[in-house]
Parts: structure tokens; C-alpha cells; sequence
């Protein structure tokens, strides 16, 4: 199983070049040499959560050729997600809280947004509704997805933005090792860290990677870098691997099998006949 996650476009009226951003996000899943089976996006998919701004990201994330699951970031408008892109059957009410039971891959969308407020939270309703979903299913290899990462980055503007709820949602995770991967946006940036038993994977935005300046973490001292993605791959003998894609406009390259090269149709990533 193959999911791609992406992150943080910020559609904003005022700035037509994140759209564009994200239309090339959405271009670059569709013509990857094999179509993932779902696309998760981590949240602040507006800038301002204004109708406008959630129609044009609405049309935009149409054109996926495969489904898509999103969560709230602290940009987003939970009542208007919920509206837009109602959650599957299961869900936990008033959040955009959810399981996708359709692949071997468990995934878990976890709601963190905190109305007025840059940070996160994950309070005693939102992990309750966790506890009991991971109890139902200890043996099914699992993916949590969620806005707010649960750890410090050392940055003390991101950090000023966390995840209220993060050392119980550790002790929670310490009873349940079939989650495999946490994944986050927020950052802007890649980070990997260790969470409980399980490691915390961050997703840079659509439009731009920042690169952070940790020497001087009191300021977001940053490098714009080239827009990435991550593709998480899971299969029963590899487990769950988790791989960054800098998303461009360029070219697929053709396909080595390890004997020959070949050319690829470009529709679903195969072999072209000859």
C-alpha cells in the first residue's frame, strides 16, 4: 500500500501562486509512475478559511485521481471542512476525527485544531475516541495523521504553537504498537523524531520547504527550499517505509527493472507495449 501525504497548501485569495502550488502538488500524484491508493493532506488547506478559498482547494483537490483524507490545521474552519468533505460512518461527532478501514494499511485522522489559537490539542474526548479505536484493532498495522506534531522542534515560534495533550497521547501510544507512523504538517519543514514507540514524520508544505535556523531559535530564521511530499509505503515484509519527494515539474525518467530500461505510460505507471 502506497499513501502520499501532502501538506499545508494555504490557499489564499490574496496569493493566486499557492493555488498554482497546489495544483502542481496534485499533478505531481497523478503522474507518478504508480498511482498511490490514497492521499492524505495534513491540514491548513486555507489561508483564511473564507468559502472562496475552500471552493478553489475543493476544485483543485478534485482532480486526484485517487481519494483523498484530510484533517484541520489551525488555519482551517472545522465546521466548513466537516460540511465540504463529511467524514466516513464511525467518525467522532463535532470533529473531523475518523478511521479508513479501506486498506491493509490502518489509517487514523486525528482532529488537533484549537479554535483561535495557532496551537493544537488533543483533549480527553479526542483520545478517549483514540483509545477505544486502537483497541479494536491491535493487530492492524496502523497510521495516525494529524496537523500539530506531538513533539518540540527547538524552534521557539513553532514551538509556541504545539500540541496541548502530546505527553498523553505518548502514554497512550506506549500501550499500542501497531501504530507505525505518526504524520504531521505544521512545520513547513521535514522532521523526523521518536514518539513513544513509534517515530513522528512531518511533511513540508505544497508551495515551499522551509529550512530552519537552528542557531538562533528565537527567530524563524529560514531558506525557502523546493515544495515536497512524503510517500509512505507499507507492505507485510518491509513493514512501513516512509520516503521525501521534492514535487516539480519534472520529467519521469524511464523505468529500470534491473535488466533493461523501459518506456512507462504515463496514465498508471506501467510498462508502454512496444
Amino acid at each position: 500500500m502506497q499513501v502520499v501525504q501532502l501538506s499545508d497548501p494555504h490557499i489564499d485569495y490574496r496569493f493566486p501562486q499557492k493555488a498554482a502550488a497546489f495544483a502542481r502538488a496534485v499533478a505531481h500524484v497523478n503522474t507518478m509512475t504508480a498511482l498511490p491508493d490514497a492521499v492524505i493532506l495534513t491540514g491548513d488547506c486555507t489561508e483564511h478559511a473564507r468559502p472562496d478559498e475552500y471552493a478553489l482547494f475543493r476544485e483543485l483537490l478534485g482532480a486526484l485521481r485517487v481519494p483523498a483524507f484530510l484533517v484541520p490545521g489551525n488555519h482551517d474552519d472545522r465546521a466548513a471542512l466537516l460540511d465540504l468533505f463529511p467524514p466516513p460512518p464511525g467518525h467522532l461527532p463535532g470533529f473531523m476525527q475518523y478511521v479508513v478501514e479501506d486498506f491493509p494499511l490502518r489509517l487514523i485522522g486525528l482532529d488537533t485544531h484549537r479554535p483561535g489559537h495557532g496551537g493544537g490539542e488533543l483533549d480527553g474526548t479526542r483520545l478517549d475516541w483514540l483509545e477505544a479505536r486502537l483497541r479494536e484493532a491491535p493487530e492492524r498495522p496502523t497510521l495516525l495523521f494529524m496537523h500539530h506534531p506531538p513533539v518540540r522542534t527547538g524552534l521557539d515560534v513553532m514551538d509556541g504553537m504545539d500540541l496541548r495533550g502530546r505527553e498523553a497521547l505518548c502514554d497512550l501510544l506506549l500501550e499500542h504498537p501497531q501504530v507505525l507512523r505518526v504524520a504531521a504538517g505544521h512545520l513547513h519543514m521535514s522532521l523526523t523524531a521518536g514518539f513513544a514507540h513509534t517515530t513522528v514524520m512531518t511533511c513540508p508544505g505544497t508551495d515551499t520547504t522551509l529550512h530552519p535556523d537552528l542557531h538562533r531559535p528565537a527567530q524563524l530564521v529560514v531558506q525557502r527550499q523546493p515544495p515536497m511530499c512524503l510517500l509512505h509505503h507499507w507492505t507485510p515484509g518491509t513493514g512501513l517505509n516512509s520516503f521525501t519527494q521534492v514535487i516539480a515539474p519534472a520529467p519521469w525518467h524511464p523505468l529500470f527493472d534491473g535488466e533493461r530500461w523501459h518506456d512507462f505510460d504515463r496514465s498508471n505507471g506501467t510498462p508502454a507495449a512496444h
